[in-house]
């Protein structure tokens, strides 16, 4: 395990040049002195460990010290080259780039490993699209992703409730892609941080004029502590239901992604009680539709009413549809 850890402390310093022992023990999720410990340890080991006193002081490695591709072992080249290009990055117009990074890796190994990918290739292949979704690259997010790397302040019209457009001078920080979506972390020029959905964008353009990022400012840190805030603050549409036992993993399949809770003291049952939460009684109600006769609706009355109605209304208005013919 301290190996591991040794390791990502090596790759940490390389990557991110010179750092604190308080945030390198951030990253690595262990205290400030393993940190020390562990730098001790690689600087007996004979890597080239700089350390500097002050206030914009730290520690970092030699700038003439490289991890060469030769450094890396088998098996961690079979993971990188089992990687298939997130399908997400097709929307930022960067899938062509990362196969691009993948090629060049290849093309430098050594000879010795230079057949490491098209083993790896020809025996894992992970396909991340879900079935009949074709993913092209999204012209406003590919415009919000050179926001991003240029620091430009972009004129962004975000779609509203009613599908009100409303317009905003926005410096883009950063995008996170969270269970498929894109989410753009952005600040108005009052200095208030917002987050937004992909989806919600209609437009956007780049502005003459560039922001100054706060070198404090950490993306994953924002995100980390945003996301937990929004989760508590969320509207939830709690629901009472029953699920037939012989349907209970197709309908687990189908309600992947809420939050639901099986009656585990009814297993064995016909029907099982089990309870769920939706962001609203419309989502509730197209959902549960979708799941047919597999579901009964306890609670709230009032759903369980609009569903049997919808339901008898696409029944009245097929069969009329039927005798017609």
């Amino acid at each position: 395990m301290r190996a591991d850890r040794l390791l990502s402390l090596l790759l940490s310093l390389q990557n991110r040049g010179q750092s604190t022992t308080s945030k390198l023990a951030e990253e690595l999720e262990v205290s400030q002195r393993t940190v020390i410990r562990d730098l001790y340890a690689l600087r007996v080991a004979g890597f080239p460990i700089d350390t500097e006193r002050g206030p914009h002081g730290g520690v970092s490695l030699h700038q003439d010290f490289r991890l060469r591709l030769t450094d890396l072992t088998r098996r961690e080249l079979e993971a990188l080259f089992a990687l298939s290009v997130p399908s997400l990055l097709a929307d930022v117009g960067m899938d062509a780039t990362a196969k691009g990074a993948l090629n060049k890796l290849a093309a430098a190994l050594p000879l010795a490993r230079s057949g490491v990918d098209h083993e790896v290739r020809n025996r894992i292949y992970m396909d991340p699209e879900p079935w009949s979704e074709e993913r092209n690259a999204n012209p406003v997010l590919t415009v919000l992703r050179q926001a991003v790397w240029e620091d430009a302040w972009c004129r962004i019209t975000f779609e509203r409730i009613h599908h009100i457009p409303m317009e905003n001078e926005a410096a883009v920080f950063g995008l996170v892609a969270k269970a498929g979506r894109w989410y753009i972390i952005w600040a108005d020029r009052d200095g208030a941080m917002h987050v937004d959905r992909g989806s919600r964008v209609l437009d956007a353009t780049h502005l003459d004029e560039t922001f100054e990022r706060p070198p404090e400012f950490d993306l994953v840190r924002f995100w980390k502590t945003w996301e937990p805030q929004y989760e508590s603050a969320r509207p939830r549409f709690s629901v009472q239901i029953r699920i037939r036992l012989h349907s209970m993993e197709g309908i687990k399949r189908r309600l992947a992604g809420h939050s639901i809770q099986i009656d585990a003291t009814k297993a064995g049952q016909q029907w099982i009680p089990a309870r769920l939460e939706f962001d609203s009684f419309e989502h509730a109600r197209a959902t549960l539709l979708s799941c047919g006769g597999a579901v009964i609706i306890d609670e709230p009355r009032a759903l369980k009413l609009s569903v049997c109605d919808f339901a008898e209304r696409t029944i009245e208005a097929n069969a009329q549809q039927t005798t017609g013919l």
